[in-house]
C-alpha cells in the first residue's frame, strides 16, 4: 500500500450490498484516496476528510453513520450515539454520483501515514480498529463501536478500550499512521504490541493486557506498564506511528520537556506517572 497505488475493481453491484466502488490510493507519506462512482453510487465518509469532488456528485451530511441500514429516527440516533461514544461526529457525510459517466470523489489521511482499503467481505466481514482510523467507505458499510470485554484492558487498555467496528461487504478505507505491517496469526498464536500501535484486527483475534516484564522495566522501560497482547486466528494491522505519539512528541518539544515514552500505553497522566515521565 504504499507509493502510488491503483486498486482496479471490476465486481458488479448486487442488491442488498454495499456500493461496489473502484479507487485509486496516490501519495506517499502524504497520501489520499480517489473513488470512482457510477452514476447513484455512494461514498461515505467523515466530515471533513473531502479534498476534492466533480461537480456531478452530491454531498449529503446525514445524522448517523450514514449506511443507510438504521431503521426510523431511533435506529439513526442509535447510530449517531454510538459514534459520540468512539469520539466522532454525530454526522457523516454522503457523496452521492447524481449525473452520467464516471465521477470521483478524493479524501486524505489527516496525518503522515498510510491508508489501507480492505474488503470487509474477505476479512469476515467485521474490522475492528483505533478511533478515527475510519476515512471513507462504500455505502453500505456500518460504523459502530467496540468495547473491550475484559475489565483490566477497559481500565488501562488506553486506545484499546472503545474501538471502531467497522462491518458489511464493502470496501472501506483506514488511515494509520507511519508504516504499516499486516500479520496473519495462526490458531493461538500470540503477539505483543504497545497498545497504541495496535491499528487493527479481524474479530477472530482476541485482544487481552499483559504486563510488560517486571516492575523495573515498568517503572524504567519507558513502554508503559502493559502491552496488547493479541491471540489468533486472524489479522493484525500493527501502526508504527499512532496518533497519540505524534501529538505527545509535539506538545513536548513546544514545552521544552523531554520525549514522551509509551503514549499509547496507559491512560492520561497516570502512564506518564507510572512510566517515569514525570
Amino acid at each position: 500500500m504504499f507509493g502510488n497505488v491503483s486498486v482496479p475493481t471490476t465486481h458488479h453491484r448486487q442488491a442488498g450490498v454495499a456500493d461496489d466502488i473502484d479507487f485509486e490510493i496516490k501519495g506517499e507519506e502524504l497520501q489520499f484516496v480517489e473513488i470512482e462512482l457510477d452514476p447513484g453510487e455512494s461514498a461515505i465518509a467523515e466530515a471533513g476528510g473531502m479534498v476534492w469532488k466533480d461537480s456531478s456528485v452530491g454531498m449529503t451530511t446525514v445524522f448517523g453513520d450514514g449506511s443507510g441500514q438504521q431503521k426510523g429516527f431511533m435506529g439513526a440516533l442509535l447510530g449517531a450515539g454510538k459514534r459520540l461514544i468512539s469520539g466522532e461526529s454525530l454526522f457523516t457525510t454522503v457523496f452521492t454520483h447524481n449525473g452520467q459517466g464516471k465521477a470521483r470523489v478524493a479524501f486524505s489521511a489527516p496525518v503522515p501515514g498510510s491508508i489501507i482499503p480492505l474488503k470487509l467481505s474477505d476479512v469476515g466481514g467485521r474490522l475492528i480498529c483505533q478511533k478515527d482510523s475510519f476515512l471513507a467507505a462504500a455505502k453500505g458499510v456500518s460504523l459502530g463501536i467496540a468495547f473491550q470485554r475484559k475489565v483490566m484492558t477497559g481500565l488501562f487498555g488506553g486506545e484499546g478500550f472503545i474501538m471502531q467496528k467497522l462491518e458489511g461487504d464493502g470496501w472501506v478505507f483506514v488511515q494509520f499512521g507511519g508504516a504499516v505491517i499486516e500479520r496473519t496469526l495462526a490458531p493461538g498464536e500470540q503477539l505483543h504490541i504497545d497498545t497504541g500501535c495496535v491499528a487493527a484486527f479481524t474479530d477472530t483475534v482476541d485482544f487481552d493486557l499483559v504486563q510488560a516484564g517486571g516492575v523495573k522495566s515498568m517503572l524504567f522501560g519507558g513502554e508503559g506498564v502493559f502491552f496488547a497482547q493479541l491471540t489468533g486466528p486472524g489479522k493484525v494491522w500493527i501502526q508504527s506511528l499512532p496518533f497519540s505519539r505524534l501529538a505527545g512528541r509535539v506538545l513536548a518539544a513546544a514545552s521544552g520537556a523531554g520525549p514522551n515514552r509509551g503514549e499509547g500505553s496507559v491512560l492520561g497522566g497516570l502512564g506518564d506517572l507510572i512510566g517515569g515521565n514525570n
